[in-house]
């Protein structure tokens, strides 16, 4: 391999490597301008696009330890990596193939794991990672939050019946407690 072609490779599977998330997508009728806009709506996320050969991008994998997917390189491709999490980014990706019916995403590896258009599509579908894990601290909360409140019950109890005998004795409540 000529030494321009070997740093290409190097400089993909670097990028690979510290990229937790590698989103490959088919980009064969998109413009120059409709990639810069893609390029524009994945900046927020924290992910780039790059147009790689095939070729190159099967031995940028290899070399990053990452699964095969030679099978689904064929065609014009781009790679979508990042630094953060992959849900945003489907999600831009989902929303731009819908727009502009281009951009369709193949395949997707995350954390080693080969995942498929469609669960790429639903992970697109999830909320954002910070109201997931809101809902996960309510589940985690609720049975914590029902034992202080069944734990304080006696308490309250209590309270409201020596607040009840003060009322019908005709004290005012805070002399009878």
């Amino acid at each position: 391999m000529r030494p321009e072609k070997a740093n290409i490779v190097a400089d993909l599977s670097e990028k690979l490597s510290q990229s937790p998330f590698l989103l490959v997508t088919d980009y064969q009728r998109m413009k120059v301008d409709q990639f810069g806009e893609l390029r524009n709506r994945l900046a927020p996320t924290g992910a780039e696009v790059h147009v790689v050969k095939n070729s190159f991008l099967k031995r940028a994998m290899t070399a990053s330890g990452l699964p095969d997917v030679a099978k689904e390189l064929s065609g014009q491709t781009a790679v979508v990596t990042g630094k953060s999490d992959v849900a945003p980014v489907a999600k831009v990706l989902k929303t731009f193939a819908a727009e502009f019916k281009i951009a369709a995403l193949k395949i997707g590896v995350v954390d080693k794991s080969i995942l498929s258009a469609a669960e790429l599509e639903s992970l697109a579908d999830l909320p954002p990672r910070e109201q997931l894990l809101a809902q996960l601290l309510g589940v985690f909360m609720a049975p914590a939050s029902k034992l202080v409140r069944t734990l304080n019950e006696p308490a309250a109890s209590l309270a409201r019946l020596l607040n009840a005998k003060a009322e019908k004795e005709g004290k005012p409540a805070e002399a009878a407690a």
